[in-house]
């Protein structure tokens, strides 16, 4: 196809390039979604678990043994592939710990099977000391020196559709 330009149109095949070229990278960026669906590190807004904001888990969690240190919480989708991979957490929020019960919105990408999981890293040194911090995950599997803490994706795993859907996560600590 051969196209012609009115004379004083100089450029327009130019400035037609670099639009098309825009609504491509438009839509390379729009096509990648894998990416940004992980590490998503987000504040607790308990507005996006409000009625008809879902989906979503409202998560309470019960037993946090004192108010220091940070408490961090994570989504991760419930499949061999993904729960407790790392860098394959959906979203995080940490904040500091509050003796007690706090509660937390985890907004999720679509209807699915997620599993949360809980850290209290006591000291606030960002490592895990197992003899100190504590944890917790969405349907609180017994954890043993059998599975070493990390329960199968098929336990933890939790329905979430349209709307929000509230779960209780008691920490436990050694």
């Amino acid at each position: 196809m051969n196209t012609t330009f009115p004379k004083g149109s100089i450029g327009m095949k130019k400035r037609l390039t670099a639009g098309f070229g825009a609504l491509a990278a438009i839509g390379l960026a729009t096509a990648s979604p894998a990416i940004a669906q992980y590490r998503n590190e987000i504040h607790n807004d308990m507005s996006r678990c409000t009625a008809g904001s879902g989906p979503a888990v409202m998560v309470t969690v019960d037993g946090v043994k004192a108010s220091q240190g940070k408490l961090r919480i994570q989504s991760y989708r419930a499949n061999s592939s993904e729960w407790l991979t790392k860098g394959k957490w959906l979203s995080r929020i940490e904040v500091p710990a509050k003796a007690g019960t706090m509660t937390f919105c985890l907004p999720v990408p679509e209807s699915g099977t997620y599993g949360v999981a809980v850290r209290h890293d006591l000291n606030g040194n960002g490592k895990t000391d197992i003899m100190s911090d504590g944890g917790g995950m969405s349907n609180n599997p017994s954890i043993n020196i059998f599975n070493l803490g990390k329960p199968s994706y098929t336990k933890v795993g939790v329905p979430v559709g349209d709307t929000v859907k509230s779960i209780r996560i008691e920490m436990k600590y050694m």
